[in-house]
This record gives structure tokens, sequence and C-alpha cells, in this order.
């Protein structure tokens, strides 16, 4: 990779050209999960949307330090995955996006550009993981659970900044390739339904992204508008921007 891949404006570029590596890869729900003790679980055979989207950020910061070994990318996906990048059960684990992103927000990993593309605060109830507790393992576990379920209500206080899918359209030229593009979910109890990064192919705004629904790593066949707009899960969306300082 050319030097140039390291200037700010085409970091969106290079999580582009990572992402495009994993097309047709394919999509497997719950890779994460299971009994026992916490640990980092590296899988970059398949993927869920969140996993897709941690592993090429991982190795895009690999890519812009040039440090390529597999404890680098190993080190960078912790970070990125869990609270403060310590592994400390299950619970540390950023399950939520908005949980996700305000952590990485922390970090230094992203930036949250949604308020300057029209996005309004919004607070929504958020209690998914526990209120359907049999869906997780992990969460057999009592302590676990209880940890949980006070992470859900620090997230139900927080506001999300969510462009409403009636006012995107108006904003797409402020996107850029290789923003995380993260989809609020009508349904109860979740932030958000689903996670990819934006693709711009001509003067077309794509979304690259594991997908359920194709059972691999693809791009939109229609437009990221076209997306949202034709799912009735998603209400907005979340707009990140991936940093990195050398």
């Amino acid at each position: 990779m050319k030097d140039s891949k390291c200037d700010k404006s085409s970091y969106g570029d290079l999580i582009v050209d990572i992402g495009r590596l994993f097309i047709s890869k394919p999509y497997a729900v719950g890779t994460l999960e299971g009994w026992g003790k916490e640990k980092l679980i590296v899988n970059v055979s398949s993927f869920d949307c969140t996993t897709f989207v941690e592993i090429v950020l991982a190795l895009a910061r690999c890519a812009v330090a040039a440090k390529f070994s597999k404890n680098e990318f190993r080190t960078n996906l912790k970070l990125i995955r869990y609270r403060h990048g310590k592994i400390d059960g299950y619970s540390s684990r950023l399950h939520y996006f908005t949980d996700w992103l305000h952590d990485n927000e922390n970090k230094k990993i992203v930036t949250d550009i949604s308020l300057q593309l029209g996005a309004k605060p919004q607070r929504k109830k958020i209690n998914y993981m526990t209120a359907h507790h049999e869906l997780y393992p992990a969460l057999k576990n009592k302590p676990q659970l209880i940890i949980m379920t006070d992470i859900e209500k620090k997230l139900s206080r927080k506001s999300s900044y969510i462009i409403d899918k009636a006012k995107i359209s108006a904003q797409t030229k402020k996107i850029q390739s290789g923003d995380i593009i993260a989809f609020a979910a009508s349904q109860d109890g979740l932030d958000v339904a689903h996670v990819g990064f934006a693709i711009r192919l001509g003067k077309s705004l794509r979304l690259l992204h594991a997908s359920q629904k194709e059972g691999k790593v693809v791009i939109s066949k229609e437009t990221l508008v076209a997306f949202l707009k034709s799912n009735k899960k998603f209400t907005g969306i979340i707009v990140a921007r991936f940093l990195q300082h050398h």
C-alpha cells in the first residue's frame, strides 16, 4: 500500500479496500456467543454485521500504524470490541452499538458525525438482551445478568443522535466511503439493528456489509437510501467516521 493511504482523507478508502477483501465470505450469527470464560474470539472466515465492522477496523489500525503482526491485530480487535479495551467477563463486550460507539469515541478510534448530518437526539429504553436472556448462554450467569441490566439502564438514560429516515437523502453527499453506518432499530429494547460501511460507486452511495439476507458479505444492490427506506425495522441511521493517529 502506498504511503498516501495514511492521509486522513483516504482512511475511508483504506477501510473500503480492506472490507472488499471479505466480499462473499459467509454470514454467520452468534460466532462470539458461547459458554465459559469470556475470551477474544478471532474469526476472519465468517461474520455477522458487527464482527465484520470490528475486523475491518482492527486491520485498518494495523495498516495505518504499518504493524501487521498477529499480536497487533489481536490487540486492536480487543481494544475495539471491549469496554476500555479490557476483557472482564461477558458484560465487558460492547454488545449494544450505541455503547460501542461511545466507548470507541472515548478511545479515539471513531467519531460520531451524525449531528453534523442533521441528526436529532433520541432516547429509548434499552433492554433487549436481558428481556431475551434465554438467547444468550452467558446470561445464565446471574452476576453477568445483573451487570448487563445495569449497563442497559445507563444506555436508556443517554441520548443517541439519529438521522431520521425521511431526512437522509439530503445528507448523502456528506457521507464518505468507509464511514460506519448503523441502522437505528424500531424494535423494542434495541438501539441498532444493523451496521456496515458506506461505499461510493461512482455517484451511487451503497452499503458494504455482512448481510443476513444474502448470507454473505456484499455491496448492496440498492443505494444506501433505498436500503434504509425499504426496511421497516430501521427508523434512521447513525454515522461514525474512523479516526487514526500515527
